[in-house]
C-alpha cells in the first residue's frame, strides 16, 4: 500500500503550501492508523516533521516547525493534511507521509520506525 502525497512546489519565503495525504485504504483501517510526516532535505538524513493521532488530538511538531506548520485529519476523505506557513529556505525537502496501522488511540509516533506505510514524497522547494 502507497501513500499518496502531493500538493507540493515552488514557493516564496514567507509564503504557505498546503500538503496532502491520501490513504487507499478502507475507511475502517485508516481511523485506526497515525499519520505522520517526515522530510528529506537532500544532503541530510530523513527527520520528522509532524504527526497526528487516531484521536486527533495529539500532534506532535517538530521544533524547527512548531508555530508555523499545522497537521489535521478528515476520516471521511481519507486524507491527512499538513499546512505550512512561513516557509523558510531550510523548509526545502521532499516530505513524505506516512501510517501507523497499529497505533494506540493517543499516540503519534515521531520515530520512523512504528510507521507501515509510506507515501512516494512530494518536493517542496522554499526560494525566492
Amino acid at each position: 500500500v502507497q501513500l499518496q502525497a502531493s500538493g507540493g512546489g515552488l514557493v516564496s519565503p514567507g509564503g504557505s503550501l498546503k500538503l496532502s495525504c491520501a490513504a487507499p485504504l478502507s475507511g475502517y483501517t485508516f481511523s485506526r492508523c497515525a499519520v505522520g510526516w517526515f522530510r528529506q532535505a537532500p544532503g541530510k538524513e530523513r527527520e520528522f516533521v509532524a504527526a497526528i493521532s487516531r484521536s486527533g488530538t495529539i500532534t506532535p511538531y517538530a521544533d524547527s516547525v512548531k508555530g508555523r506548520f499545522s497537521i489535521s485529519r478528515d476520516n471521511a476523505k481519507k486524507t491527512v493534511y499538513l499546512q505550512m506557513n512561513s516557509l523558510k529556505p531550510e523548509d526545502t525537502a521532499v516530505y513524505y507521509c506516512a501510517a501507523d496501522e497499529n497505533a494506540i488511540y493517543y499516540t503519534a509516533p515521531t520515530e520512523s520506525g512504528p510507521y507501515d506505510y509510506w507515501g512516494q514524497g512530494t518536493l517542496v522547494t522554499v526560494s525566492s
